[in-house]
C-alpha cells in the first residue's frame, strides 16, 4: 500500500533525485512535514552551494587582509621605535631603511650566492634527514620490540640541542658545508622520525589483519596499509623540519662561519653595517615564509586524496 493511501502526505525523494535538485530548491529539513520546503519545491541553499563558496572566499580574503595588517603593524612599530628615540637609531635603523637596503642587496650577485649556499645546505640536510628518519620510522614502528628497545634512546637524544654539537661538527668537518649539514640532519631527523612513529602506530589493526588474511606480504602491507596511514604524519614532519632546517643553517653560518646568509649577517654586524644586517635578517624571514608556503602546497598536492585536506578545502 502506498504512503499516500496510508495518509502520509510527505513526498519521498531518493538520494539521486535530491542530488539532482538545484541548490536553492533542496529540501529544507527544518520545514514542517508536508510543506513545500520539506518536499523540495523550495528551501534554503545547502552548504555546498554558491552562498557558502562566497562566504569561504570572503573568509580567505579576511584572513589575508588581517595577515597583511599584522605585517604592516609590525613594520610601523619598528619604524616608530628609532624615530621616537625609544632605541638608539645607530644600532637599530628604521624599517624603511632596512627595506630599501634589502632592495639594493637583491640586485647584487653576492647576495644571491649567499642565498644559494643557504638553500644548498638546507636541501642536502633535509633530504638526508627525511630519508634516514622515514626508513628508521617504518622499521622501528613496525616492531613492538624495536619500539620498546629504542624508546629510551630516542627520548634521551631528542632533547639535545643541535647547537651543542657545533664543537663536534667543527672538529669533524672544520668550517665547511658538512658542518652545517650535520647540524641540520640532527635537528630535523627527530621531527620526521617521531611523526612517522606516530603514523605507523595509528594503522588500523582491523585493516592490517584483513591484509594478512588476504595473503599480503610484509612489503605489500607496508605499501598498501601502513604507508597511506603514515603519509599525513610524514608530510607534517617534513613541513616542521623544513623550518628547523633553515634555522640551523643560519645558526651554523653565524657561529661556524660557513657560507650563506648567516655569515653575511655576522660580517655586517662585525663591520658595523647595521642597515645591511637588518636587511639580511629580513631576507632570512622572507626565505622562511617562502619555504613554508612551498611546503604547504606540496603537502596539499601529495595529500589531495586525504580527508583532512578535502575537509580543509571544503570549509
Amino acid at each position: 500500500m502506498s504512503d499516500r493511501r496510508r495518509g502520509d502526505v510527505r513526498r519521498h525523494t531518493d538520494v539521486a533525485t535530491v542530488a539532482a535538485l538545484d541548490i536553492p530548491t533542496r529540501p529544507d529539513p527544518a520545514a514542517p512535514l508536508g510543506s513545500l520546503a520539506q518536499s523540495g519545491a523550495t528551501g534554503r541553499a545547502t552548504g555546498a552551494g554558491p552562498g557558502k563558496a562566497r562566504r569561504r572566499g570572503r573568509r580567505n580574503w579576511q584572513t589575508r587582509i588581517l595577515g597583511l595588517c599584522g605585517v604592516l603593524g609590525f613594520l610601523l612599530v619598528w619604524q616608530l621605535m628609532p624615530a621616537l628615540g625609544l632605541v638608539n637609531s645607530a644600532y637599530m635603523p628604521t624599517a624603511l631603511d632596512a627595506i630599501v637596503r634589502l632592495g639594493e642587496l637583491i640586485g647584487l650577485t653576492g647576495f644571491w650566492a649567499a642565498v644559494a649556499a643557504t638553500m644548498q645546505q638546507w636541501l642536502i640536510g633535509m633530504v638526508i634527514a627525511v630519508l634516514v628518519a622515514a626508513a628508521l620510522g617504518f622499521v622501528i614502528g613496525s616492531s613492538a620490540f624495536l619500539r620498546r628497545f629504542t624508546n629510551s634512546t630516542i627520548e634521551f637524544l631528542r632533547p639535545v640541542p643541535s647547537v651543542a654539537l657545533i664543537p663536534l661538527a667543527v672538529l669533524l668537518f672544520g668550517v665547511q658545508t658538512e658542518s652545517a649539514v650535520m647540524l641540520i640532519v640532527y635537528a630535523c631527523i627527530w621531527q620526521v622520525l617521531i611523526q612517522v612513529l606516530y603514523g605507523v602506530a595509528d594503522v588500523d589493526t582491523v585493516a592490517m589483519n584483513t591484509a594478512r588474511s588476504y595473503g599480503l606480504g610484509a612489503v605489500a602491507r607496508l605499501r598498501y596499509v601502513v604507508f597511506p596511514t603514515a603519509l599525513p604524519y610524514l608530510m607534517t614532519g617534513i613541513r616542521l623540519a623544513s623550518a628547523v632546517a633553515l634555522i640551523l643553517a643560519i645558526t651554523a653560518q653565524l657561529i661556524i662561519g660557513t657560507e650563506g646568509l648567516g655569515r653575511e649577517i655576522a660580517l655586517s654586524q662585525s663591520g658595523g653595517n647595521y642597515v645591511s644586517m637588518y636587511a639580511l635578517v629580513l631576507a632570512t624571514g622572507l626565505l622562511g615564509v617562502l619555504i613554508n608556503l612551498v611546503m604547504r602546497v606540496v603537502e596539499r598536492k601529495v595529500l589531495s586524496w586525504h580527508s583532512s585536506i578535502r575537509t580543509e578545502v571544503a570549509k
